[in-house]
């Protein structure tokens, strides 16, 4: 606890907590607190006013970040040409073999893509992907007749979005060992794309609010004004 309060200590030298910043002012700040003996993860976190309970109102998506997001992807493929779909850069392939495997409690990866006519045979499975927000959906681009464009864009740094049931959203947006510019560039992207995602007949405001921090830090406000278009 010691290391944290002077860590936040810290952090507040660096930084008026309660003011909001630009998009650029807000990762010039970030660069300034302490930071951990890892690479840590940028996160950007918005609270929107829509109502997730309701389906015409969920917000869901992904985005392409310019730079990545600095994380190693595993990607696991069902696919009935799993040769294919390894050679585009999944760590694992296949159908009947992987839906067996993960009944049997196999669980190494991170992001599952799928062809359309896989997905018969992959919900057998969405009890246990669901959950873990594991499932492939054509919404965030992990259903794909092309499975190995799926794969490629997943690996090059396609990010997906998904409301909470707090209508909250937290997406990993770069690392710190990125440079200003970099973490700059795929801010503004996530927040393009949310505001793209505004649901089509809400009415309002829609960004209620954001901010921007490590995995380490306190948030850091970000201002209306870069959002308030959406």
């Amino acid at each position: 606890m010691v290391k944290l309060t002077k860590r936040y200590r810290a952090a507040q030298e660096a930084a008026d907590l309660g003011k909001e910043y630009t998009v650029e002012e807000a990762v010039d700040v970030l660069g300034k607190m302490p930071k951990a003996k890892f690479d840590e993860t940028v996160e950007i976190s918005i609270k929107l006013l829509v109502d997730p309970r309701k389906g015409d109102e969920m917000v869901r998506g992904t985005v392409m970040l310019p730079h990545g997001s600095g994380k190693s992807v595993k990607v696991l493929a069902f696919t009935s040409d799993p040769e294919s779909a390894k050679s585009a850069g999944a760590a694992e392939a296949g159908l009947e073999d992987m839906i067996s495997k993960i009944q049997d409690g196999w669980m190494d990866f991170d992001v599952a893509v799928a062809t359309p006519d896989a997905m018969k045979e992959v919900r057998k499975i969405a009890r246990v992907l669901g959950p873990k927000g594991l499932m492939p959906n054509p919404k965030a681009g992990t259903v794909s007749p092309n499975i190995e464009d799926a794969i490629k864009e997943v690996m090059a740094g396609r990010v997906e979005f998904k409301l909470d049931k707090g209508a909250n959203l937290g997406v990993g947006v770069g690392k710190r060992s990125f440079s200003s510019d970099q973490l700059v560039e795929n801010v503004r992207a996530l927040i393009e794309a949310i505001g793209k995602a505004r649901p089509q007949n809400f009415k309002g405001r829609y960004i209620r609010s954001a901010s921007v921090s490590a995995t380490m830090t306190p948030g850091i406000k970000i201002a209306g004004s870069e959002y308030s278009q959406y």
